[in-house]
């Protein structure tokens, strides 16, 4: 398990350059949001709920969830404090709010999530994870959600075959290719971020089924793929 600050996730020139386009990067990363939130309202809604956002970035996940019901206590932690930095900024008009400069591995080995949680959420985060480090975090978001609560995993996910994989990153290069064009950016990073992806060390998916197998193995109920469009998911269970 890569240590958070030996990733290039911690530098904060890499992190920034990434959320700037985000939109363009991320395969209909706005429908995936709104997918969360119709969630949230169908399961959660009307509850006093506490909710967790795993490597939260800038906070836009918990924005999404915040806007749709300001009655949420919402615990926000990422192991970069300039990411922590933007979060606080961008939620600052909310109450009940609370911040934890922790990564994954201190989560996992210091216990140092309290308290319980209604909803769970993670945005392309956990495949910095390998399958060990998944296992783990997996199993001690399990003790950290209370009886009915949910785990919600939006995160890429490897292709079962390299044939489909082929056709998975096509589609990815075809979404950026498509927003470009539709919004006038010239963007060179679009042109080499799938190389990027699958050369970075720092990036470790997993099939789905794999993962959906861990949560069934670990107590998970009601486990599924709730969306998938190319490597693009998001995927979860009940406690």
């Amino acid at each position: 398990m890569t240590d958070f600050n030996q990733t290039n996730w911690a530098k904060a020139g890499f992190s920034q350059q990434y959320i700037d386009k985000a939109d363009i990067y991320i395969v209909e990363r706005r429908r995936m949001f709104g997918l969360l939130v119709s969630f949230y309202n169908h399961f959660l809604r009307g509850k006093p709920a506490r909710i967790l956002d795993l490597g939260c970035g800038d906070g836009i996940l918990a924005h999404e969830l915040l806007k749709a019901d300001d009655a949420i206590s919402a615990t926000l932690v990422d192991g970069s404090a300039d990411m922590l930095r933007k979060a606080r900024e961008r939620l600052k008009d909310f109450k009940n709010v609370r911040f934890i400069n922790a990564s994954f591995q201190e989560i996992i080995k210091k216990d140092i999530l309290q308290p319980d949680f209604d909803l769970i959420v993670s945005s392309l985060a956990v495949h910095h994870l390998d399958m060990a480090g998944k296992i783990s975090l997996f199993k001690s978001l399990y003790v950290h959600l209370r009886p009915g609560g949910f785990f919600l995993n939006v995160d890429v996910i490897l292709a079962p075959a390299g044939s489909l994989e082929q056709w998975y990153l096509k589609l990815w290069q075809e979404w950026m290719d498509d927003r470009k064009a539709e919004s006038g950016i010239s963007d060179s990073i679009s042109n080499d971020i799938i190389h990027r992806y699958k050369d970075n060390k720092d990036n470790k998916p997993d099939t789905l089924d794999d993962q959906l197998d861990a949560l069934k193995d670990i107590g998970f109920q009601e486990v599924d793929c709730f969306y998938k469009y190319g490597i693009f998911s998001i995927y979860g269970g009940r406690k």
